[in-house]
């Protein structure tokens, strides 16, 4: 049996290293990809337009809106005298906010101590309309502390106390989102070799008539299906590898953690994953059917495995589901492993259930695959 298996490998790893065009697409993409994508995927929004209605005139006016471009969040497109001007800036894509303050603003504020102002926000791109209001209504609190702490008067015994907190940022204190990003993009870098790639060697073998020689064999199945899945883990690997070069030598990202818990986690995480692939092929005849049902729970993993959008934050039903997810465990276990440098004994409970959704896979694969061929 380890003869044959041994057979088995040698033929699977030269059909894999002879075609060389598959061999570096799937080397060189990923590389690219991994460079590419932490760049786009930037959770911080620059450069949004505003637009700005000063009814005032004022030297309070005047600091108030050079604090909003000085933020290096706000461009100032537009600097209107009515707020119809403004509001039709918006409406035709030329400002994302508008700000209109009102006549008076400088003298209300020194004869009431308080004033108000409109802010207009164009909420098509709900990411930028979010983040652009909490960019302002940060930046306005600023300026109006700024003014309580110029115009405060000298303290006396009578002032109610203050609290002051601190905040700290715990494994992340920069808030660099690279290394939040990073190492969930390098999962979904491998996910598609592990989903697809396995998937599309097996139907081959189908296509082109083989599997029913390979059927007839001597050859046990399970012994068949070891030798088409491990060069993928091998090759899921090495890519894995040339990832997290990739993110120290690009962006710096440098494990906290035992690199020992980030392989074991995802040898693991690929035995989930190749029994997804195995399950793909044994419902599939062709190549095209099997690329279709590949991307269809690659996509579905993507959007909703915690790679750009907190689980937290969807519904109950569908953090349910995201549970049954291999990627969604793994890309925990990465962020744990590489910010917080986390142990086996943290990352228990995501590896034991990588390993029964792998069981679960494999096993409907194999009993599947009986019973189709």
């Amino acid at each position: 049996m380890n003869r044959t298996l041994f057979f088995l490998l040698e033929k699977e790893f030269r059909q894999l290293l002879r075609n060389r065009q598959l061999f570096r697409t799937l080397l060189i993409a990923p590389v690219i990809q991994l460079i590419l994508l932490p760049l786009a995927a930037d959770y911080s929004v620059k450069n949004i337009s505003i637009a700005v209605v000063d009814n005032d005139h004022s030297t309070i006016s005047q600091k108030l809106i050079a604090k909003i471009t000085a933020s290096g969040h706000f461009k100032l497109t537009g600097y209107t005298a009515s707020y119809n001007e403004a509001l039709s800036m918006v409406e035709q894509d030329k400002a994302d906010l508008a700000v209109q303050i009102p006549v008076n603003f400088e003298r209300g504020l020194v004869r009431e101590n308080e004033q108000k102002l409109y802010v207009a926000i164009d909420a098509i791109e709900g990411t930028k309309a979010n983040l652009g209001g909490a960019y302002l209504t940060t930046i306005i609190k600023d300026f109006n502390d700024d003014i309580r702490l110029n115009w405060q008067k000298v303290p006396t015994m009578d002032d109610a106390p203050q609290i002051t907190i601190a905040a700290s940022n715990w494994y992340n204190p920069y808030m660099n989102y690279k290394l939040y990003i990073v190492p969930a993009i390098l999962v979904t870098l491998v996910t598609a070799i592990a989903a697809m790639q396995s998937a599309f060697n097996i139907v081959q073998e189908k296509e082109s008539g083989t599997i029913e020689q390979i059927n007839v064999s001597p050859i046990k199945k399970h012994i068949f299906i070891i030798g088409k899945l491990i060069p993928f883990l091998v090759l899921g690997i090495v890519i894995f590898t040339i990832g997290l070069l990739v993110g120290w030598l690009f962006y710096g990202v440098v494990p906290a953690g035992n690199l020992l818990v980030l392989y074991a986690s995802l040898v693991t995480y690929f035995f989930a994953m190749l029994g997804l692939g195995l399950l793909v092929s044994t419902y599939s005849s062709t190549q095209m059917q099997a690329m279709s049902l590949s991307f269809f729970f690659i996509n579905i993993f993507n959007m909703m495995s915690g790679a750009f959008s907190s689980v937290d934050s969807m519904p109950q039903w569908a953090q349910n589901i995201v549970v049954a997810f291999p990627p969604s465990h793994f890309i925990k276990i990465m962020r744990m492993v590489v910010l917080k440098g986390s142990g086996f004994s943290d990352v228990a409970y995501h590896l034991a259930a990588m390993a029964v959704i792998g069981i679960v896979l494999n096993t409907w694969a194999v009993l599947n695959y009986r019973k189709t061929s």
